[in-house]
């Protein structure tokens, strides 16, 4: 039988899928691409924003045209936080035993009937997942689920469950296989990954990276995303001290105002957090630090937005993800008075766009004349594409036949969003 599976989200949906796929392939099934006819449907979905739960419900309405007769199973976030209201839909299962995936498809089979599994996370323990290769070049693995943080505008604590962490073992032993089948850079993720090991006893992340920077033939580990407040002083000396950390961090701002800031339950300042950074530009001096920011929170003004370009700006972000304020229902930000209206959201979005596409070509051209070391990933047209340690999409012609190999060379210009590289 074959099967297909969409996946929506963030990475650590990426990595499940990618367990998934392995599980119902080590049992004989097939997998083919989302856009062809199978027999078995995965959809597994996010709900972190309305535009996610849209996307969501178009990706399971269009497997159920594309083959009526196919099983269909939705998993994930969607799930966790409603009811899903279509029928012909064969198996839903939460964000728990979606290692059992293969066990519900075979039992479907054998009985035909309806199957749903869907826990209440409010206690949960890790789930244990391995993927034993990828692929892409660059390898996830999620170390860490849920989160405690309850920020005001965010579902995700409620579908994701309590803050739990990897088997450290579990986590090395993975690491060194995927490297063993060729995948030079890992990406360690989770829903809040900076607070891997706050449930493990004395052990926390600063302690797994001692031990993963010692894996031979691994050239690099990146953390997927970190909070500012988990930046702490073992962590910077590890930044400090290890080359095969990247020169790369993902560190969420989410607004540049302190009024916005305290609105949704963040838990820093912007003094703090510009502190941080300099500290860890300090020890990284060209280090690329890319955030996210969401624009239209309730009562943010046009004042607190302004504020917020000026944060930004003053930061030097070398990428910026932006984010229309969502309103989830459940959470503290849903009840607030003075929602901006969309059409603001709209017009607040494309400013700051602009402002980190500017930011973004002035980080680029700081590394013109510069070697560097990049990784490629897909070859295209006659090019091989791929990333800097500290991600820079880089462009070259070449060879397919370098793809996984680290190639030293030299950015000659801009390209946007490419840096065009001859090799040394």
């Amino acid at each position: 039988m074959t099967f297909a599976i969409y996946t929506l989200g963030c990475k650590v949906n990426t990595y499940e899928s990618n367990v998934m796929s392995e599980l119902l392939k080590n049992k004989g099934y097939k997998e083919v691409a989302f856009n062809k006819q199978a027999d078995i449907y995965i959809i597994n979905t996010c709900t972190v924003t309305n535009m996610a739960d849209h996307k969501s419900m178009k990706m399971i309405r269009q497997a159920i045209k594309r083959n009526k007769n196919a099983i269909i199973v939705v998993v994930g976030c969607l799930v966790q936080n409603k009811d899903i209201k279509i029928d012909d839909v064969d198996i839903i299962i939460g964000n728990k035993n979606k290692n059992k995936i293969a066990q519900y498809i075979e039992e479907y089979i054998k009985n035909k009937q309806k199957i749903e599994d869907v826990k209440d996370l409010k206690k949960t323990s890790f789930e244990n997942m391995q993927v034993s290769s990828f692929n892409k070049t660059r390898a996830f693995i999620k170390i860490q689920d849920g989160c405690n943080n309850y920020c005001a505008y965010c579902i995700i604590p409620y579908v994701r469950g309590n803050i739990c962490s990897k088997d450290p073992i579990l986590v090395i032993e993975e690491v060194n296989e995927l490297v063993k089948k060729g995948h030079q850079e890992i990406v360690l993720t989770g829903i809040h990954t900076g607070s891997y090991g706050a449930d493990l006893d004395n052990y926390d992340l600063s302690d797994l990276l001692k031990e993963l920077v010692k894996i031979d033939g691994l050239k690099r580990i990146r953390i997927s995303s970190i909070e500012i407040t988990e930046i702490n002083e073992r962590l910077m000396n590890l930044i400090k001290d290890n080359p095969i950390l990247v020169n790369h961090m993902h560190i969420p701002l989410q607004s540049g105002s302190n009024k916005i800031l305290k609105l949704m339950n963040r838990k820093y300042d912007i003094d703090y957090f510009i502190t941080k950074i300099n500290k860890l530009r300090s020890i990284r001096p060209d280090i690329s630090i890319t955030t996210d920011v969401i624009l239209g929170f309730p009562n943010e003004t046009e004042e607190d937005f302004q504020e917020t370009i000026e944060t930004v700006r003053k930061i030097k972000f070398s990428k910026i993800h932006v984010f229309p304020y969502s309103k989830r229902e459940g959470t503290v930000a849903a009840k607030m008075d003075n929602q901006v209206s969309n059409e603001i959201k709209k017009k607040r979005v494309a400013e700051l766009i602009k402002v980190s596409k500017e930011l973004e070509i002035d980080y680029m051209k700081k590394f013109i004349n510069k070697e560097v070391t990049f990784i490629p990933e897909i070859y295209k047209n006659d090019y091989l594409i791929g990333h800097t340690g500290n991600y820079l999409l880089v462009k070259m012609k070449g060879d397919k036949n370098l793809i996984n190999q680290e190639i030293k060379c030299e950015i000659v210009k801009v390209e946007y969003p490419y840096v065009i590289v001859n090799k040394k």
